[in-house]
């Protein structure tokens, strides 16, 4: 019995010796693990990246942020003039309008180095008031929406809540202001783009285009 004992005493040594130098083992796994996943750099933001888009032209009645650094005084939300100008402490009068809000930093900073050592101008578009497009006739909410870059016929009929019952979906178009001064006219058969013929009637708008559904 003794002997048994000692031998079943021995098997369980073993085993515990053989669990701890495992137990060592992955922990230093796990270690080596972790220093490896701490070892990757996380990406920074860039700090150059912009929250307004840099091809964007302003135009009159966009409102505009534009932040002086520690100039509180200059520093203001401003709207763009039905000139095309805005007006500020110090820069004076300044062409905003056909300028892209990279463009108007420069021009913004060039006009207070005369004054401020080094001035940081950001400029962001805040409300864009300038690209909008009509919708008239017999739909649910005619009147003036702001145009993105995508916005079609369809796009422009769902904005103003759809049709009223006698509308003459069939007779739609589009009127365009053309740079010569002519008014263009653009015909939109309701009925044929949505069962997909016809698709190129599904135009983008343009600035100041107008839909009207008779």
């Amino acid at each position: 019995m003794k002997m048994a004992g000692n031998r079943l005493w021995r098997q369980a040594a073993v085993v515990a010796l053989a669990g701890a130098l495992l137990s060592g083992a992955l922990w230093a796994q796990a270690g080596e693990s972790d220093k490896r996943e701490g070892s990757t750099p996380t990406a920074a933001p860039n700090p150059e990246s912009k929250p307004h888009d840099s091809e964007y032209l302003i135009g009159p009645e966009d409102v505009l942020s534009i932040n002086v650094w520690k100039e509180p005084e200059i520093s203001r939300t401003i709207p763009v003039r039905l000139d095309g100008r805005i007006s500020l402490p110090l820069a004076g009068e300044v062409q905003a309008a056909g300028r892209t809000p990279d463009q108007l930093e420069q021009e913004i900073t060039t006009k207070l180095k005369n004054y401020i050592s080094d001035p940081e101008v950001s400029v962001m578009v805040q409300q864009i008031r300038s690209k909008r497009f009509n919708v008239l006739g017999q739909v649910v909410r005619p009147g003036s929406y702001l145009l993105t870059n995508s916005t079609t016929v369809l796009d422009a009929i769902a904005m103003a809540g759809g049709f009223r019952d006698f509308a003459k979906q069939k007779s739609i178009y589009v009127l365009r202001r053309n740079p010569d001064g002519t008014e263009g006219r653009f015909p939109f058969n309701y009925k044929d783009v949505v069962k997909g013929k016809n698709t190129e009637e599904n135009i983008r708008l343009q600035p100041k285009d107008t839909v009207v559904v008779p």
